[in-house]
C-alpha cells in the first residue's frame, strides 16, 4: 500500500494528476486496503448469517470512464476486466473498480461498494436468509436478480451476494 501512496503523490508532484485526481484515488485504494483487511476477520466469525469474504467491487461515477479506466490501467496496471462501451470494470486482484460515466460533470461520486458474501454461491437457500437477517435489522432491502442492496449508516449503498454482480 505504500508503493501505490508514494506513486500516486510522485504522480501529484510531477503535475500528472489534480489535487481532485489524488485524493479520489487516495480514497479508491483506502477502501480496497480496509475491506482486504477486514475480510479476514469477517470470515472468522462463524455465528453470523451474513459474513463477507471478499470485496466484490466499488463502484465509482467518473467524468469519462474511458479516461479514468486507462489512467488506472496505466498507473496501477490493472486489467480490464470488462468493458461494454458504457463502463469498464478493472480487476484489483480478486476484486473489481466498476467504472461508469456519471450523468452530471459535478464531483466525481462513489456510488457503491459490493461484498461477496460465503456461502451464497453454493447454499440455494442463502438469500432467503440474508434477507431475514437484513429485514430484523429492520433495513430497507432493495433486491437485484443476484443481490441486494442496502444503505450504511451513512448512506453509501452496499451491495452484497455472489462473486458474479
Amino acid at each position: 500500500m505504500e508503493h501505490v501512496i508514494a506513486n500516486l503523490l510522485q504522480d501529484f508532484e510531477r503535475g500528472k494528476m489534480t489535487r481532485r485526481q489524488l485524493i479520489q484515488s487516495l480514497a479508491v485504494a483506502a477502501t480496497a486496503a480496509s475491506a482486504v483487511t477486514a475480510a479476514p476477520a469477517a470470515a472468522a466469525d462463524n455465528g453470523s448469517v451474513i459474513q463477507a469474504v471478499g470485496l466484490n467491487h466499488v463502484s465509482y461515477q467518473v467524468a469519462d470512464y474511458k479516461k479514468t479506466r486507462d489512467w488506472y490501467v496505466d498507473l496501477f496496471k490493472m486489467k480490464v476486466a470488462a468493458d461494454d462501451g458504457k463502463k469498464a470494470d478493472v480487476a484489483v486482484g480478486e476484486s473489481l473498480l466498476a467504472l461508469h460515466t456519471r450523468p452530471s460533470p459535478d464531483t466525481p461520486v462513489l456510488d457503491h461498494i459490493c461484498f461477496t458474501l460465503a456461502n451464497w454461491d453454493e447454499d440455494k437457500g442463502m438469500r432467503d436468509k440474508v434477507e431475514a437477517e437484513l429485514k430484523r435489522r429492520g433495513l430497507d432491502i432493495q433486491p437485484t436478480p443476484n443481490s441486494f442492496f442496502v444503505k450504511d449508516p451513512d448512506g453509501l449503498r452496499v451491495q452484497i451476494g455472489g462473486k458474479n454482480q
